[in-house]
């Protein structure tokens, strides 16, 4: 408000010094043409040598004389003095046209007088006509204006300034609320949402933004309290049956099967690693927030084909069967993280298989064909799928997407020795995503069997040097 009012205070100063300068010089102008034409008026009838005496004047304020070049006045109208001129001798320039700002004294009358002066007569008798006008009328005029603006001014300055403070605090009344709202919010006092105005503006909407965007931090204070639980508690029944298991084993004495312990603790102990790899990679993942389909990072081309057969090498055939694909089948990504994802969805296919577990690898799917050496445009993308086929129970259509959920287990998975953390599918979507690809649940066959689908973005095959 201080600098608003500051700047129309200064703005208004200046439009007025602009106006009062304006004013005044078209007042002079009128001035000048009005004795210009007087004595032009007078230089003519000087010239058809018909001066009368005295000379004729329109109004009370023109002062009129006609002079010779050796300062004799010749003629004079009613009121102007006929013994002095209106100008010295050295003030008069012959055969010029002058304007000039005499003292009103000399002229008989009060205040400064404006003089103009228009040669006239013969070059064998050179005449020259003053015309003389009281600035009276203009100085008036200006102190007048000038007085309105030093009254009305400051007027305005105030009414605006009024104005201004009462819309602008109206305008930040919601703000103000906003800012309320968000402390109550942060001494837990709130009910954990930002008043939203009624008025429908830019204020309405911050509002409204901000509550999704609490809506959304709470969420996800939300999922990072229950992961933090969740985890804790996966964490703890290892280390909880290793405790039991080693007291007993001391109570026991030389009676303990010390080999069996042994591989129990291995097992616990094995286990315990698998979870805390799999919560470090998962926390590894979140600092590396990205938006769906788009990768985060990648590494070079990798061969579906050759990736698929070294995941295989790792488990015995059947109940594994790898299906070949009858060319190289190239992708972008990080080869690591894409075996990872293939090791999580084959050990979760042969844990709840009846027989057997089909992996294979197609594509381009219909997306279009390979363009060029590398990826194609955002238009053109294809993509090859990669397939885990079991079949076993399958997953019911209303837990595919629930499945994905850090620490979820479907009922026949609750037994932690067998079914895991409920971490693998989470950690396939997260590496999935960073490759740029999606993964996707639906049934082996109708009613029974689970097929995984993950598609990801197709590669030409790279030029050897």
């Amino acid at each position: 408000m201080v600098i608003g009012v500051a700047g129309l205070c200064v703005g208004l100063a200046l439009g007025g010094t602009l106006l009062l300068g304006a004013l005044g010089w078209t007042l002079q102008r009128s001035v000048d043409a009005e004795a210009f034409r007087t004595a032009d008026a007078v230089a003519l009838l000087a010239a058809s040598d018909a001066l009368p005496d005295p000379l004729p004047v329109a109004g009370g304020q023109l002062r009129v004389q006609v002079v010779d070049g050796q300062g004799r006045i010749r003629a004079a109208s009613i009121d102007a003095d006929r013994l002095v001129p209106m100008l010295r001798t050295d003030q008069l320039q012959a055969g010029q046209r002058q304007r000039l700002v005499v003292d009103g004294r000399r002229v008989g009358l009060a205040g400064p007088v404006r003089v103009v002066t228009v040669p006239a007569g013969t070059p064998a008798d050179p005449l020259t006509v003053l015309v003389a006008k009281s600035m009276t009328d203009v100085r008036h005029s200006l102190h007048v204006v000038r007085t309105l603006l030093l009254v009305g001014f400051p007027l305005l300055v105030a009414g605006l300034a009024v104005v201004a403070w009462r819309v602008v605090g109206a305008t930040l009344r919601p703000v103000e609320a906003l800012r309320r709202g968000a402390a109550e919010i942060t001494d837990r006092a709130g009910p954990g949402r930002l008043p939203v105005p009624a008025a429908r503006d830019e204020i309405q909407r911050l509002a409204v933004t901000l509550n999704d965007m609490l809506d959304r931090l709470s969420a996800a204070r939300a999922r990072q309290r229950a992961f933090v639980a969740d985890a804790a508690h996966e964490l703890r029944s290892p280390v909880t049956n290793m405790r039991t298991e080693l007291e007993v084993a001391r109570r026991l004495g030389d009676a303990t099967d010390w080999p069996a312990l042994a591989d129990d603790l291995l097992a616990d102990t094995e286990r315990l690693g698998r979870l805390v790899d799999d919560l470090l990679l998962l926390a590894r993942l979140d600092e590396e927030p990205g938006r769906p389909g788009v990768p985060l990072r990648t590494v070079g081309p990798v061969e579906l084909g050759e990736l698929l057969r070294g995941v295989a090498d790792r488990y015995p055939s059947p109940p594994l069967r790898l299906v070949p694909p009858s060319t190289p089948v190239w992708t972008e990504g990080d080869p690591a993280e894409l075996r990872r994802v293939l090791i999580n969805l084959v050990e979760n296919a042969l844990r709840h298989a009846r027989g057997e577990v089909l992996l294979a690898v197609t594509g381009p799917d219909p997306g279009g064909p390979v363009p060029g050496p590398r990826r194609a445009g955002p238009g053109e993308r294809a993509y090859h799928v990669v397939t885990v086929t079991d079949d076993g129970p399958g997953i019911p259509a209303a837990d595919r997407e629930r499945v994905f959920e850090r620490f979820t287990r479907l009922d026949d998975a609750r037994a932690r020795d067998d079914g895991g953390a409920g971490l693998g599918l989470a950690i396939v979507r997260e590496l999935v995503r960073r490759a740029g690809g999606t993964v996707e649940l639906a049934d082996a066959a109708p009613g029974s069997g689970l097929r995984v689908s993950v598609r990801l973005p197709a590669l030409a095959e790279p030029e050897v040097d």
